[in-house]
């Protein structure tokens, strides 16, 4: 079945490549739906099938006027051969068919007259460094297929044709070829690298670290398979690539989900999935961010060190939670622990502090609704949670219900001490480490009613009040999943916890 969306990112455009410690060189991107295509050019024969040669021989007659027809740069200075940096219309180098920019000169063998006539043996350069300033082609103008967004890197003013298709038969046109029946040569964008989106990750950052390259990212696929440094000319052109990728990688995972929901109950359902980068907790670490994936599935969120492919996979999971004993927080400008933006915090029903990145501002919305969305559901479905708890000496329990709101319990008896509604509570306050006040106003007397209870999971608890009380307004106004309009409706907590709980 093909998949397509209305957001579909085609984009084609022209960049640099820091591949290692090598010099940055030209390099073509195309975004397809599924695949992130980085190529680089190269000179083929494309007389009958097309192959690749290393060099070529080509004898060239000097002009009267224009000498040659070509321009070189480089050298032994450069510490690279001698390149050809331009080839003039209608002279003898292009006429020959036979010569491109970027071709290195590997010999030159003079036949006749002091230069008249030469023999030059050629190699096509194909990652000449970028302090070259080599144009792409000459007298063509960058037209970008009929597929692509129009956006293109201005690394392609220099005169870049391109016609893409998938079997990348793409040409960089030449204005005349020879008309004898030798060997044709062209100048194509040929594959260096295809990068799958599906499960693939990107990032600004340099690796485990919150310094932020500039106008700079890679992609790095879910075998582990690099891009390399892609490097725009401006920070506006990066992020269009980032979002184009971005939204392509989002609508793959979507596809996914809805496949593997097919194999799984109701009530195990997929809402989320993607790459974050985890911030270590441990300072002495010499990376102090690690990629995790995080999905939400069912009643958990897990935490993978890889997305999980087979069933089995899921049961491998470093850590998983319950959506609604944990808290979400996305942290604003004043939260943050260091230079990355786009952060947010997970309190764990232990109290434990986690801390994440994504890359996009738009990542971050997207985690925050399916947060939302996850813990909407299982609230909705299991309309109750009990836990244990003590009131003066005594073993009570206490339960959160959907419909009823609170009530507490003699667990020997069974019998009911109190019960109030979600609307009755006015506030509450914890220590920290086991008590919950409770401030609850009588609907008769509209006195408040204050009641202390002692937990031995004091964070899961307060997690799950929050969790229902979300899932309550949720309910009376559908619009809020997606939203942070229950700030004010959900009931203030104060005390040690290190997270401050508002929706």
């Amino acid at each position: 079945m093909d998949f397509r969306t209305a957001c579909e990112e085609t984009k084609t455009g022209v960049c640099l490549l820091q591949d290692g410690n090598q010099e940055p060189f030209k390099v073509r991107l195309h975004l397809a739906k599924d695949i992130l295509m980085i190529q680089e050019q190269d000179v083929i024969c494309v007389s009958g099938e097309p192959f690749y040669s290393g060099e070529r021989t080509v004898t060239i007659r000097r002009q009267t006027v224009g000498g040659f027809g070509l321009s070189i740069k480089g050298g032994a200075e450069h510490n690279i051969p001698v390149v050809i940096s331009k080839i003039s219309k209608e002279q003898r180098a292009e006429l020959s068919g036979l010569l491109f920019i970027g071709d290195a000169i590997l010999q030159v063998q003079v036949l006749r007259n002091a230069g008249e006539e030469v023999t030059l043996t050629v190699s096509f350069l194909k990652r000449a460094p970028a302090f070259l300033k080599l144009p792409l082609n000459e007298d063509c103008a960058c037209a970008p297929s009929d597929q692509s967004s129009g956006t293109s890197s201005p690394l392609c003013d220099s005169g870049l044709h391109l016609n893409y298709h998938p079997n990348n038969t793409d040409t960089l046109s030449c204005s005349s070829w020879p008309a004898s029946p030798g060997l044709r040569w062209e100048k194509r964008w040929c594959d260096l690298r295809l990068i799958p989106l599906l499960h693939s990750r990107f990032s600004q950052y340099l690796p485990g670290s919150d310094l932020c390259r500039q106008n700079a990212f890679q992609v790095i696929a879910v075998d582990g398979v690099c891009s390399g440094i892609i490097q725009c000319l401006s920070a506006e052109d990066c992020i269009d690539w980032l979002q184009a990728i971005a939204s392509n990688i989002s609508n793959l995972t979507k596809h996914n989900i809805k496949k593997i929901n097919r194999n799984f109950p109701v009530n195990q359902q997929i809402v989320y999935m993607g790459w974050t980068e985890e911030r270590e907790q441990d300072s002495l670490q010499d990376r102090m961010y690690t990629p995790k994936f995080l999905a939400l599935r069912g009643s958990s969120l897990y935490k993978f060190l890889a997305p999980p492919v087979t069933t089995w996979d899921w049961t491998r999971a470093e850590k998983t939670f319950s959506v609604y004993e944990i808290m979400c927080k996305i942290l604003k400008d004043s939260d943050l622990l260091d230079r990355r933006k786009h952060c947010f915090s997970v309190q764990s029903e232990s109290g434990e502090d986690l801390y994440f990145s994504v890359e996009l501002e738009s990542d971050l919305t997207l985690w925050e609704k399916a947060f939302q969305t996850a813990t909407f559901l299982e609230v909705e479905r299991i309309q109750c949670k009990t836990y244990a708890c003590v009131l003066e000496s005594h073993l009570m329990g206490l339960t959160i219900d959907f419909s009823m709101g609170f009530v507490c319990f003699d667990a020997a008896t069974k019998a009911v001490l109190w019960r109030y509604k979600f609307s009755q509570l006015k506030g509450s306050s914890d220590d920290g480490k086991s008590k919950i006040k409770f401030l609850f106003q009588n609907q008769d007397t509209k006195q408040i009613e204050a009641k202390e209870l002692e937990f031995s999971n004091l964070f899961a608890v307060l997690h799950c009040i929050h969790s229902f009380f979300a899932a309550k307004v949720a309910c009376l106004d559908p619009l809020y999943v997606g939203s942070q309009a229950t700030a004010s409706a959900a009931p203030t907590t104060s005390g040690t916890g290190k997270l401050k709980y508002s929706t």
